[in-house]
């Protein structure tokens, strides 16, 4: 008897005890009633929640051997809680993130096996629309769209770590030494055949977004900066053409001087404002170039990736 194909499913979470539950039992469903010839495996990643998320995920785990629980001895921050699970999957296709909170559907997990059916090795999920203000989805369209044109090789736009991959692109990925992994780039990087599904990307029903400014601030320099030297060499253009203006300027002065006297109103103001503008700007660059500092100064120190405090059902 041909044994079944395993699909591999990562779920972090933080303080989401309102949503472990159904996240748990909608995933069983889709595999209950649409995916029977499958079989599966649901590891949670739980980043030290502070609620009833883990007293959930172990009286589930009791009942469902498929359900594993990799518990961190701290909040370690989703992407490398999440990597770090991604390595521990057997599925022979793996589906790299699906919220605790669900707002990436699970229903749309048979959409992505039958295009990996198909034979492509990456199957990701975009977000057609979302259920968000309209300045934030703004931003992130903008900000997606940005990233893959300064990027070395394509990033699908509005596509995030939902998405089907092979067992192969998790060997691939298990070559990188990442730690602080932006995980849909790597997942690009690899160059696998893939294509796209597109969904509806829904609103948070319960509990509270733990994505605040300082999380998606240090997500959207990490996208930016991981595959890309673009923003370096921006700064270093712009600091070559104000460099330039400022000499054109410079001899134009010496020659008011020398045939004018001096006509040019030497005034205060102007001045002021031109030394803002140049702080202003060398500030920036110097914020730029911190990042890539700061980029490799974590990964230099080859700290753990996270620190395991337990693990369950594996």
């Amino acid at each position: 008897m041909k044994s079944k194909k395993i699909i591999s499913i990562v779920s972090p979470c933080y303080n989401e005890e309102e949503n472990i539950l159904e996240c748990y039992q909608r995933v069983k469903d889709v595999f209950d009633n649409l995916l029977e010839e499958y079989d599966y495996e649901h590891i949670f990643s739980d980043n030290n929640s502070e609620d009833g998320t883990l007293s959930v995920l172990k009286n589930i785990a009791k009942k469902d051997r498929k359900v594993k629980i990799i518990v961190n001895s701290r909040n370690f921050g989703v992407l490398p809680s999440t990597f770090n699970a991604i390595l521990r999957t057997s599925g022979d296709g793996i589906i790299p993130m699906l919220s605790a909170d669900l707002q990436d559907p699970p229903e749309i997990i048979p959409d992505f096996v039958r295009k990996w059916e198909e034979g492509y090795e990456v199957v990701s999920g975009s977000r057609k629309n979302r259920e968000e203000g309209f300045i934030k989805r703004s931003l992130r369209i903008i900000y997606y769209r940005i990233v893959n044109k300064i990027s070395d090789f394509n990033i699908p736009n509005d596509v995030g770590e939902y998405q089907l991959i092979d067992r192969v692109v998790v060997n691939a990925l298990k070559q990188f030494e990442d730690y602080n992994p932006y995980i849909r780039g790597m997942i690009s990087n690899c160059g696998f055949k893939s294509t796209i599904v597109k969904y509806k990307h829904a609103a948070r029903k319960k509990g509270k977004s733990k994505f605040n400014f300082y999380v998606n601030y240090d997500f959207a320099m990490n996208g930016l900066i991981s595959f890309s030297r673009v923003p370096l060499r921006i700064a270093f253009m712009l600091g070559i053409l104000i460099s330039f203006l400022s000499l054109l300027y410079a001899i134009y002065l010496s020659i008011d001087i020398i045939l004018y006297g001096g006509l040019v109103d030497p005034g205060i103001a102007s001045i002021l404002i031109g030394q803002f503008i140049f702080f202003g700007i060398i500030l920036i660059f110097l914020g730029i170039i911190g990042e890539y500092i700061s980029a490799i100064h974590t990964q230099v120190r080859k700290k753990p990736l996270v620190i395991e405090r337990e693990i369950i059902n594996f």
